[in-house]
C-alpha cells in the first residue's frame, strides 16, 4: 500500500469536506478493524485493533493485543469491500456532523449561494458544499430566480434529519432586512444605531423603528444615507419593497404617530385596559393612514404593539357623544365620569361593554350594581349602533352596485357617461354631428 498517497488523499478530503484529519484517521482504523473481523469471520469488536501513524501513514494490525504479521492487502477481496463500505459510511457521517456544526454557527447570518432548481415550490440553493432549501413560505411573493442565479438570504434554521442535514433559508423573515442594514449602514453594525422594532409584509412593505445611542447621530438620516444611497441598495436587493424608517420614542403616543407616517395624525387616545390606540385623522388623511388594503395601519400596529383604530373626527365625536348619552342615562353616572372614561381611552359604547364592570368600579369608584347597569346599557346601545352601521354599509354597497350597473348600461348602449345635468351622446356619432348636437344644430 502506498501510504504517502493515502495520506495525501486524506489531506485532500479533510480540506474539501472540512473534516479534521484526526477524525479521518480514526475512521480508517475502525474500517481496517472491521475488515479484519470480516476476514477471520468473528463478531468480537475487541478482538482486532488497528493503528495508523499520523505522519507516515504506516498501518499496524493487532489481535488480542498482539501484533499481526499481516499486511492489509492480504485480507482479501471481501474484507476490502467491507473496508470500503465502512469508510464511505464513516465519511458521510463525518461530513454530516461537520455541516451541522458549521451551519449551526451561521444561523441568523446572511449567506450567499447559487440557485439550482425549484422542487415542489421550494427553491434549492447550493451554499459552499451544502444543498439548502427555501420553502415557499420563506420566499418573497412574486420573486422568481433562474438556475445559476446568485441569491443572498438568511440562514434561518439547521435541522438534523437523520441521514442528512436540512438547511432552511429565508428572504421573507424580518431579520433578513436587519442583516442587510448591518451591511449597508455601519452605524447599525457598530450598535450606534439600534433597530428597536420591526414589522414586515414581505414583498410589499416594511417598517423599522430606529434609535441612536449617540445624540450626534441621526438614526433615520444615517439609515437613509446621502440622497437615499444606503436605503436604495437595500430596496434594490428586495426588488422594490417599500421600507419606512421611523424614529423610535419611549412614548407610545409619539411612536404611533411616527409609525403611521406619511399620514398626519390629529389626535391619539390610548386605552391601557384594551391595549388599543384610537387615532383621529382628517378625512383627507384617512386613506393614507390606513394604506393600501390596510397595510399601513396593520404594520404600525405590529411595530408598536398596540391595536390601532383609525377614525375621522366626525366618527370619533359621534362615538363619544353616543357613549356619554348612554352612560349619563344610568343613575349614578355623571358627565364628569363619562369624560374621565374618555380620557382613559374608552371612546365608544363598544369599549364600555368590552372592559366590563370591574374596570368601571375601579376607575370611577362607583357601586358594582351601578357599573353593571352601565355595562348593560352600553351593550344594548352597542347592538343598536352595530345594526345601524351594518344597514348603512349594505345601503352604500347597494347604491354602488346600482351606479355601476347604470354606467354599464350607458356604455352598452353606445353612450359615454357625462357629469350630472349633461346629455349623453352616442359614441358612434361623428365629430361634426356631436358638435352640432352640442350647439343645438340638431
Amino acid at each position: 500500500m502506498n501510504t504517502s498517497e493515502m495520506m495525501r488523499i486524506l489531506d485532500s478530503i479533510a480540506r474539501e469536506r472540512k473534516i479534521e484529519k484526526a477524525v479521518l484517521l480514526k475512521d480508517l482504523e475502525q474500517a481496517m478493524a472491521s475488515a479484519a473481523r470480516k476476514h477471520f469471520n468473528t463478531l468480537d469488536t475487541e478482538e482486532f485493533r488497528c493503528e495508523v501513524d499520523p505522519i507516515t501513514g504506516a498501518i499496524s494490525l493487532s489481535r488480542h493485543g498482539e501484533a499481526m504479521d499481516m499486511k492489509p492487502a492480504e485480507l482479501g477481496r471481501i474484507a476490502a469491500q467491507t473496508f470500503k463500505q465502512v469508510m464511505i459510511q464513516r465519511f458521510r457521517d463525518d461530513e454530516r456532523n461537520s455541516l451541522l456544526t458549521d451551519f449551526g454557527k451561521r444561523v441568523g447570518e446572511l449567506v450567499s449561494g447559487v440557485v439550482q432548481r425549484y422542487d415542489g415550490g421550494a427553491m434549492v440553493v447550493t451554499i459552499d458544499r451544502a444543498e439548502a432549501f427555501m420553502p415557499r413560505s420563506e420566499q418573497i411573493p412574486g420573486e422568481v430566480f433562474q438556475p445559476n442565479d446568485r441569491v443572498r438570504c438568511l440562514c434561518l434554521d439547521v435541522r438534523d434529519a437523520g441521514s442528512q442535514i436540512k438547511i432552511v433559508l429565508s428572504r421573507a423573515h424580518p431579520d433578513f432586512i436587519k442583516r442587510l442594514f448591518e451591511i449597508e449602514v455601519p452605524e447599525v453594525a457598530e450598535k450606534i444605531i439600534e433597530v428597536k422594532a420591526m414589522a414586515r409584509e414581505a414583498g410589499y412593505r416594511t417598517k423599522l423603528a430606529v434609535a441612536s445611542v449617540d445624540s450626534k447621530v441621526d438614526p433615520v438620516g444615517a439609515c437613509v444615507g446621502v440622497r437615499g444611497s444606503r436605503i436604495k441598495n437595500i430596496v434594490d436587493e428586495l426588488n422594490g419593497e417599500k421600507i419606512d424608517i421611523v424614529r423610535w420614542n419611549e412614548s407610545s403616543q409619539i411612536l404611533i404617530g411616527n409609525a403611521l407616517k406619511p399620514a398626519e395624525v390629529a389626535e391619539i387616545s390610548l386605552c391601557l385596559e384594551l391595549g388599543r390606540a384610537t387615532v383621529v385623522v382628517r378625512e383627507d388623511q384617512l386613506s393614507l393612514a390606513i394604506g393600501k388594503r390596510g397595510q399601513n395601519v396593520r404594520l404600525a400596529a405590529r411595530l408598536t404593539g398596540w391595536d390601532v383604530d383609525i377614525l375621522t373626527p366626525d366618527e370619533f365625536n359621534k362615538g363619544l357623544d353616543t357613549m356619554a348619552q348612554t352612560l349619563v342615562g344610568v343613575e349614578g353616572i355623571t358627565e364628569e365620569m363619562a369624560d374621565r372614561l374618555a380620557a382613559l381611552g374608552m371612546v365608544s359604547v363598544f369599549d364600555i361593554e368590552e372592559v366590563g364592570a370591574d374596570v368601571l368600579v375601579k376607575e370611577l369608584g362607583i357601586e358594582p350594581a351601578t357599573a353593571q347597569a352601565a355595562v348593560e346599557a352600553a351593550g344594548i346601545k352597542a347592538k343598536e349602533v352595530a345594526e345601524t352601521q351594518q344597514r348603512e354599509k349594505e345601503e352604500n354597497e347597494a347604491k354602488k352596485r346600482l351606479d355601476e350597473e347604470a354606467a354599464r348600461k350607458v356604455l352598452e348602449e353606445g353612450g359615454a357617461p357625462i357629469a350630472d345635468g349633461e346629455a349623453t351622446l352616442p359614441t358612434t356619432l361623428s365629430d361634426d354631428a356631436r358638435a352640432a348636437n352640442i350647439l343645438g344644430g340638431g
